[in-house]
């Protein structure tokens, strides 16, 4: 028979000294965490009594789960209570008074053994959660009458660790109060919308009802209804099965969760069985421009309890950009419960979500590629950024990367190269800017020739990337190296004449000029740069957009591509006039506006000259 135990004094059992400093300064990185733990707790207490009741261990009870938040301003205090398992004194004494024994993993180890599904439902494994309190208080009541029955219990704690017990108490409900005396530090969670919305943050998909009171507000008529309401919803989608759950409820989730009036592009819906067992669901935002698709959130849960936003141990930093959330109860997080510990586990369920996003993209490719080629701009920039940093992901995605022909259609890579075997085997043509590169676009698509766009940053490394994933494939710019395929027939003689007179045209005695023969015989010259030098000027362009100072620049080399074929190169060719020079100006001019935008002094002076010509016709 256990001995008696009547009003008592003394003070915590710990194992290390000075123990609540350490708690209340740096075992948890939030304050607002104190709320999840002492709510958890009171999870835990009741999932404890329905599994001893399920286990028939437990006879002649019935009872519906509740947990009720209250908090008073004015008596500075904030209540967590529960109607499960609740503490006799020994217990107190046991679970409470000695910091880091845990009930939660003493009552697995008697009840479930190493079964699978051991821990689920139950959140605590360390004892501490409930010690968080004292980062908000000065005092913390713990009121409490077992579901044995006997006798109820108070136990008082000050945070200097010094309690006082009172046996019996008066309490005649099963269950436990935890009442927390707020101090000067959490003087905000005594306001009620403060302590709501911390609420709705971490325990908004608890697996018990939770219901909120402001003990302050005045009751209005038609308030007592609203307060019987629970504020978390107890079967959250993602423990649906995918076949029980509608469109429509997906989307919901979404707007309610990540606060976006935009419906999702598609959804992925995860149940990992064992040994993974963790479940989810990602969403595909839509995005509103290039870098929208950075802004994504995957929430973290455990048990149904909120932990974190974006643990990248989890999931690759690229799927970040997408949003949704995932609830794993065996990761292995540190005592706080806000950082993993380094874990085999963690890499599995890691490989496993990259797999399961391939898949989907791939399905929706293969299932309704139109549906798909209609939302590909809205998820260009993830598939591109999770192919660069992650092999593994393009060699699953790689069938379902889909690249825009700049006059209409979608094509793979495949694709492009299957229909140019003719044309410009193995070389992929893509334009950065169609409307600047329109002359060049219309040169290729005048031999046939298919031009893709690729105008956004990231494209710079994607194009690499992929030259890199496929052998003897190159990607040309459309205003890179004249390709044969433009070019006539025929040997072209340097002409001394047409360099001088377009360098002095250029005012520079170092530009490259070259004479070709093109089909297009109505164009006179064009800007032709080197690829691999062009590419280096948009990746120092990249690093400048991040912040980083690169001396200057870099310039990527071009030269002047004169067309011999042309009437009025012809014309500058074979004669002296006065005019040339001026002629000469114009040519190049235009082949620089086909390539860029004249800043303010270049405008001016093209027009001047514009002018000019126009004079000397008159």
């Amino acid at each position: 028979m256990a001995e008696e135990i009547k009003n008592e004094k003394g003070g915590i059992s710990v194992e290390t000294e000075h123990i609540f400093p350490i708690i209340k300064r740096w075992l948890y990185s939030d304050k607002e965490i104190f709320l999840r733990e002492i709510v958890s707790n009171a999870s835990d207490a009741i999932t404890k009594l329905q599994r001893l009741i399920s286990l028939g261990e437990v006879k002649d009870i019935e009872f519906d789960g509740r947990i009720t938040v209250s908090v008073s301003k004015k008596a500075r205090t904030i209540t967590v209570s529960d109607n499960g398992l609740g503490m006799d004194a020994e217990e107190v004494k046991k679970y409470i008074g000695n910091i880091a024994l845990s009930g939660a993993l003493e009552f697995i180890q008697k009840y479930e053994g190493e079964s699978e599904g051991a821990t689920d439902g139950i959140i605590g494994h360390f004892g501490l959660g409930f010690y968080s309190a004292f980062m908000v208080a000065d005092k913390v009541d713990v009121i409490s009458l077992s579901y044995r029955g006997g006798d109820s219990v108070k136990w008082e704690c000050a945070d200097d660790g010094s309690y006082e017990m009172t046996v019996p108490y008066e309490k005649s409900e099963r269950g436990t109060d935890i009442v927390m005396h707020i101090n000067a530090e959490g003087e905000e969670y005594l306001n009620a919308s403060t302590l709501r919305a911390v609420l709705d943050k971490y325990c908004s998909f608890m697996p018990i009802e939770i219901y909120f009171v402001d003990d302050d507000a005045e009751t209005k008529e038609g308030d007592e209804a609203d307060e019987e309401k629970p504020i978390n919803d107890t079967t959250p989608l993602w423990q649906k099965s995918p076949s029980e759950c509608t469109d429509e409820e997906y989307k919901a989730f979404y707007h309610k969760v990540f606060g976006d009036f935009n419906d999702p592009l598609f959804w992925l819906h995860i149940k990992a069985d064992y040994p993974l067992n963790f479940k989810g669901i990602l969403y595909f935002p839509k995005l509103t421009h290039e870098f929208a698709s950075l802004e994504g959130q995957v929430k973290l849960y455990y048990n149904q309890v909120f932990v974190a936003d974006n643990i990248k141990e989890v999931i690759p930093e690229y799927l970040l950009m997408l949003r949704g959330v995932l609830d794993c109860p065996e990761l292995p997080l540190n005592v706080s419960r806000s950082y993993l510990q380094a874990n085999g586990y963690v890499d599995k369920i890691s490989a496993h979500i990259v797999k399961k996003v391939a898949d989907k993209i791939n399905s929706l490719f293969k299932n309704d590629r139109e549906k798909f080629e209609g939302m590909w701009s809205d998820i260009k920039t993830f598939c591109e950024y999770a192919a660069l940093c992650d092999r593994k992901f393009y060699d699953k995605a790689k069938g379902s990367l889909l690249m825009e022909v700049v006059h209409g259609g979608f094509v793979t890579l495949s694709e492009y190269l299957e229909s140019a075997k003719e044309t410009n085997e193995n070389t992929v043509y893509y334009s950065s800017d169609v409307e600047l590169q329109a002359q060049y676009i219309s040169m290729l698509e005048g031999k046939g020739i298919k031009v893709v766009k690729f105008a956004q940053m990231i494209d710079t490394q994607f194009v690499q990337m992929l030259e890199g994933a496929n052998e003897n494939v190159k990607f040309k710019r459309v205003d890179s190296d004249i390709t044969d395929a433009l070019k006539a027939d025929g040997e072209v003689e340097h002409s001394e004449k047409l360099e001088k007179l377009f360098r002095e045209a250029a005012g520079d005695d170092k530009l490259t000029v070259k004479c070709e023969r093109l089909t297009d015989t109505s164009i006179p010259a064009i800007l032709s740069f080197s690829e691999e030098s062009r590419r280096m000027e948009d990746m120092f362009k990249i690093y400048a957009a991040g912040g980083m100072n690169m001396g200057g620049g870099f310039a990527a080399e071009n030269s002047l591509v004169v067309n011999v074929e042309n009437p009025l190169i012809k014309k500058l060719s074979e004669s002296d006039g006065e005019i040339n020079a001026l002629l000469a100006k114009q040519i190049y001019s235009l082949a620089v506006l086909s390539q860029r935008r004249f800043d303010e002094n270049e405008m001016k002076a093209f027009l001047a000259a514009s002018y000019e010509v126009l004079s000397k016709l008159s």
